[in-house]
């Protein structure tokens, strides 16, 4: 079975500290996620710069989920545990979620 790739690209919210955010992500949801059965890898990038520009970025930050089985995934995502790092995400960012297609 193919890969699904998740890409997701958000800025934190007001009042969201970068610390706080990056302490979480690194205590609670890299390490949840990662554990989930339907994944293969989860990683989240701190944006840095627009090539060959000056310009900031248009989100703070992007995670790639590489989604082994999507409908494990569904299952995974409805669990207990996985609802409330849900729920913590949602109140520390606005997301955008791209589900993406590999091309050729």
């Amino acid at each position: 079975m193919a890969v699904t790739r998740i890409v997701a690209l958000f800025n934190l919210k007001p009042g969201i500290s970068v610390a706080d955010y990056e302490a979480w992500a690194k205590e609670r949801d890299l390490p949840t996620v990662n554990g989930l059965k339907s994944i293969d890898k989860f990683e989240v990038f701190r944006s840095a710069a627009l090539l060959g520009t000056d310009a900031a970025p248009p989100y703070q930050y992007v995670e790639i989920i590489d989604v082994a089985d999507m409908d494990a995934f569904g299952a995974d995502v409805a669990t207990e545990t996985m609802q409330a790092i849900a729920a913590e995400f949602q109140a520390l960012a606005d997301t955008t979620f791209i589900v993406t297609e590999k091309v050729g």
